[in-house]
């Protein structure tokens, strides 16, 4: 811990010390600005661009290169106007093309960005680090999302917000027009410059378009080169916004194997958002329901520990940034959304009601607070998860984080008794991320402290490292420790948990770990390739006392097409010390000690404009003391803009040598999706998984009749595969929401 401490203080000292020694940025707000015109008559949202506004307002058409290539001026020319009046922020793109788009779904929430599409991202606030993004596509299908300060992850399209929009496609070009809510964008009253930018993506030529100059190692809703969007006088403000979302479902469900009859089911409850302020939200949940959710995709684990699932519900998507950017979401992080209202094995438990207050407290902090409760289920009792973090922007694009995450159990006195640790569980730290102005040269220091009862000692979890972007080299270098007694009930901790199978227990211990992963890109002038990228990624975990737990070390070279298509090698070698034994089959665990293997994969993405395209991977090579070799297949067969039908298998076979035992995985994963308009979808989805003994169909029809208003059918169904066909569970139920503003 010394040691990290050491070198956490020495990058922070030279972190604050960077800004002098940096060449200067350019600043985008002052070449690139648009003015933002009042207008008197509310804009009729049509896609006919034929309102006045527009037909007096000089649009703003130079768009910048931003991928394949950064360098020179999209082939098909996009001009771009913006408006406003007392309600809200218009947005009107006129994009010439050939005659023809590709869609790959009318769906909602996809983000749009494999299809002909505009967006528009804002940044109220103009510090360059939270934002909007609103896009759609060229047959009218909208995606929204937040932007958070993670701006090099991509977007997760959860956010969801009513605006509206409309598009219209002519012989040389389509045009699309927006009104966005002014009332739900948090911004400071009497704030004239807000950071902007433009997009569009042009799928027939495989190139997208910004209206500012992005650097191609950068994602396309980086806020870092965002241009200035000028107000003539102070942006109005958004009045109230109160929205109730009541819902009602029903259905029926049986439950065979655990001998439950087929019994009826019905539940109500409502979502509500309050405006405290014009950048602070309340949202308020009661018996929250989330049947309409679509089942979790199914992976094969391969790996020691348990995978990390994505949270899908979209009451705790949003601002959801503001407390899980904590350490390294996806592998550790003291918090996780899913472990409210989901036992270890993703079973649901009642939650009860909740409240999340949530927004801007003056021009650079920001703050969320979460209250959840939860109701019992069987055995599995009461609990209160709270959570307050609070961040606060420094320097050009830095922020200063810090938060408090407390789970409380509700446990009798036996329980508390036997289950101590079940009562309680909290977690406190704090996190320094810098960033340079253009976002070349990051550093982060974390320190995150878990307090349980009765542990003391060997409880903190401490990390930091440094990352470096440009447009041919990438760097991210960490080191990090966690201790044996550092617990997150609230988070998601990949390793701390080891499965010991000779003793069907799981063993806790810490680690230590160094991870550096450095990306060299190349940009040929000519051929089909447009960039060849080469990706060394090194990783050693440690055990507490130094000694070395795994090392990977990995070579990836990846070419991306002109075309759309991807192609890649990866060859990967493997160290491990295992310290307790481990079963990959239903026979004798692996023994505890080193192992040292190595594996080749190939790996090939085809055009994904196509009607018809696939996906192919094949590893082999060593796997521990055997043998492991996956096939993994898929196909998509598309009939733009309403049918996409998706085939995915994996085929795993796995050889060990006597007494270890071999065997073979299948995970099989049909898909099916009907969009019959924007409004209106069926998807289909089966999953085949031998691992889990489980084969899953879900089906779910979406009506959404009025903006942000939906009626849901879902019917769902497992089995098991061995016995084959015999039946777990079955239920559909129906859910029918409403969005009203008041």
């Amino acid at each position: 811990m010394k040691q990290l401490l050491t070198i956490g203080f020495a990058l922070l000292f030279f972190v604050l010390n960077l800004p002098a020694q940096l060449p200067a940025v350019n600043n985008y707000q002052d070449s690139f600005r648009i003015n933002i015109v009042h207008t008197r008559t509310p804009v009729k949202i049509d896609g006919d661009l034929d309102d006045s506004i527009w037909m007096h307002t000089e649009p703003s058409s130079h768009f910048f290169m931003k991928f394949p290539t950064d360098v020179g001026a999209p082939k098909m020319h996009t001009e771009v106007k913006v408006a406003y009046d007392e309600k809200y922020i218009y947005a009107a793109f006129k994009s010439f093309y050939s005659g023809k788009t590709i869609i790959q779904s009318l769906k909602r929430d996809i983000g749009q960005l494999n299809n002909d599409a505009v967006g528009i991202l804002l940044d109220p606030l103009n510090l360059h680090s939270t934002g909007f993004i609103f896009v759609v596509n060229s047959y009218n299908a909208q995606s929204e999302d937040q932007i958070s300060p993670f701006q090099d992850m991509p977007l997760t399209w959860s956010w969801d917000n009513k605006w509206f929009s409309a598009t219209k496609r002519h012989e040389e070009y389509w045009t699309a027009e927006m009104a966005i809510p002014l009332k739900t964008l948090r911004y400071p009253p009497g704030k004239k410059i807000w950071g902007v930018n433009f997009m569009r993506v042009d799928m027939i030529n495989n190139e997208y378009s910004m209206w500012t100059k992005v650097p191609l190692n950068f994602q396309n809703h980086n806020l870092g080169y965002t241009g200035s969007l000028v107000w003539d006088n102070p942006p109005p403000q958004p009045g109230e916004n109160i929205v109730v979302i009541p819902y009602i479902t029903g259905g029926l469900n049986s439950d065979k194997e655990n001998n439950e009859p087929t019994k009826g089911v019905f539940n109500a409850g409502l979502d509500s958002k309050f405006t405290i302020t014009s950048s602070m939200n309340l949202d308020l949940t009661v018996n929250p329901d989330f049947s309409q959710i679509e089942v979790d995709q199914q992976v094969t684990n391969l790996t020691r520990y348990d995978i990390f699932l994505p949270e899908k519900r979209s009451f705790f998507l949003e601002n959801s940034d503001i407390f899980g950017e904590y350490g390294i979401p996806g592998f550790i992080t003291p918090f996780y959304s899913r472990r409210i209202g989901l036992d270890k094995d993703g079973n649901r438990i009642p939650i009860l009601g909740g409240l999340r207050l949530s927004g801007n407290l003056g021009s650079s902090t920001r703050i969320g607070v979460m209250n959840m409760q939860t109701g019992s289920q069987g055995d599995y009792h009461p609990e209160n998860y709270s959570a307050i973090s609070i961040n606060q922007n420094v320097l050009a694009r830095s922020v200063i984080k810090g938060y408090f995450f407390n789970r409380q159990g509700f446990l009798s006195d036996e329980d508390k008794k036997n289950n101590p640790l079940d009562a309680w569980g909290r977690n406190a730290g704090g996190s320094f991320d810098y960033q340079t102005r253009d976002g070349s040269f990051g550093a982060f220091m974390g320190y995150n402290q878990s307090f349980k009862p009765g542990i003391h000692g060997d409880d903190k979890y401490i990390e930091t490292g440094v990352s470096i972007n440009s447009r041919p080299f990438t760097n991210i270098f960490d080191v990090a420790s966690i201790g044996t007694n550092y617990y997150a009930d609230m988070g998601y901790i990949q390793r701390i948990e080891n499965r010991d199978d000779s003793r069907d227990t799981t063993v806790r211990l810490g680690w230590k770990h160094i991870f550096d992963d450095a990306i060299f890109r190349f940009f040929p002038r000519r051929g089909p390739i447009h960039t060849h990228v080469f990706d060394l990624t090194n990783f050693f975990v440690f055990n507490p006392n130094y000694s070395l737990n795994e090392r990977n070390n990995s070579f990836k070279y990846t070419a991306n097409f002109k075309n759309t298509g991807i192609g890649n090698i990866t060859l990967m070698n493997d160290e491990v010390n295992l310290l307790y034994p481990i079963s990959f089959t239903d026979t004798t665990p692996l023994p505890a000690g080193n192992y040292n293997y190595s594996q080749l994969t190939f790996e090939y993405f085809s055009d994904t404009r196509k009607s018809l395209s696939y996906h192919l991977l094949a590893t082999g090579g060593g796997f521990y003391n055997g043998q492991l070799y996956t096939l993994v297949g898929g196909i998509t067969l598309r009939r733009a803009p309403h049918l996409n039908l998706t085939i995915q298998a994996e085929y795993d076979r796995i050889i060990f040598p006597d007494p270890y035992g071999s065997t073979e995985l299948l995970l099989i994963s049909p898909r099916v999706e009907i969009n019959f308009s924007t409004t209106v979808s069926w998807t289909t989805f089966f999953q085949y998984n031998t691992q889990q003994n489980n084969f899953n169909i879900n089906s779910r029809f979406q009506y959404r009749f009025k903006p942000m208003s939906d009626l849901y059918l879902v019917y769902t169904d497992n089995y098991f595969t061995t016995p084959f066909m015999q039946n777990k569970n079955r239920a559909i139920v129906f859910k029918l929401n409403y969005w009203f503003n008041l």
